[in-house]
């Protein structure tokens, strides 16, 4: 595996300078709710790192590296290009970052529809992502950014809940997630 410094450099290179602040967000959220809950601080720091590696791709790179590591897509999420970038990513952090972890490489790729069956680690990323510090101002962003210090998965519960919440404001058909 690439060192931190490494991996570092390189998504300051390949993500525009919004996607690398909000990463850097993501790492400091995920690193705080690891210290709270007693998760591994590596695995959630790495995974963290990585969760928008692949975000820069096209929909056709994305849909290349996901079919030849054949990761299998959740129900519907072909159809939304904005959600390949986790399972891309999880795929580019084997590829590009020699990450060999399995926990790391599961975090990565459940953090934007995550299963019910979540673990720790995989649940402070899915939710280090939803409440980062310089995501835009919504309501109930608060009070998830409460629950994830109080109970994770409730967190998980309700970030799920606001995103349903918002693809139904928005006239986005929602995902069954």
């Amino acid at each position: 595996m690439l060192t931190q410094d490494a991996m570092l450099r390189q998504l300051k290179n390949d993500l525009s300078e919004h996607r690398f602040n909000h990463t850097l967000g993501v790492v400091d959220t995920a690193v705080m709710l690891a210290e709270i809950h007693h998760a591994d601080l590596e695995i959630c720091r790495i995974a963290a790192l990585l969760h928008d590696c692949a975000k820069s791709m096209d929909v056709q790179q994305m849909l290349s590296i996901i079919s030849r590591y054949s990761i299998k897509l959740f129900p519907g999420e072909a159809e939304y290009p904005a959600l390949l970038h986790a399972p891309a990513g999880a795929a580019l952090a084997q590829e590009k970052y020699n990450v060999a972890d399995e926990r790391i490489i599961r975090a990565i790729r459940y953090h934007t529809l995550g299963p019910d069956d979540m673990n720790l680690d995989e649940a402070i990323v899915f939710v280090a992502d939803f409440i980062e510090p310089r995501r835009r101002y919504f309501e109930g962003l608060d009070y998830a950014r409460f629950l994830a210090k109080e109970d994770i998965f409730g967190a998980v519960k309700e970030c799920k809940r606001l995103t349903r919440e918002y693809c139904v404001k928005t006239g986005q058909v929602p995902l069954n997630f």
